[in-house]
């Protein structure tokens, strides 16, 4: 099982960006989803993230400016990231519950860079 995260880059405060993130490989079922990011000099911490149910969590500082959306018929989440801001600039990593022909765990993305200029 593999997770490929696109979408990111260089966009000035205000701007948007919709980061996706594709899990591949022998998937029987994909539990939660979510977005992590990890800013210079912080913490990686949790964004966002969305259940197989399709209930969704914020933090408390993109509520309002991002949404998390997901399409199970191409195992895929996105992250809709509208006004955003220079403290928004991190590396965003996607996270997936996956469980697959052996194992239910955790997998991560390889991590896609944005950056917000004020």
């Amino acid at each position: 099982v593999q997770l490929q995260a696109s979408g990111g880059g260089l966009v000035q405060a205000g701007g948007s960006l919709r980061l996706s993130c594709v899990a591949s490989g022998s998937i029987r079922r994909i539990n939660d989803m979510g977005w992590y990011r990890q800013g210079p000099g912080k913490q990686r911490e949790l964004v966002a993230f969305v259940t197989s149910g399709g209930s969704t969590h914020y933090l408390d500082s993109v509520k309002g400016r991002f949404t998390i959306s997901r399409d199970n018929a191409k195992n895929t989440v996105y992250l809709q990231m509208d006004s955003l801001k220079p403290e928004d600039t991190a590396i965003y990593y996607c996270n997936c519950d996956i469980q697959s022909q052996y194992t239910l765990r955790t997998y991560w993305g390889q991590g896609t860079q944005v950056t917000v200029s004020s």
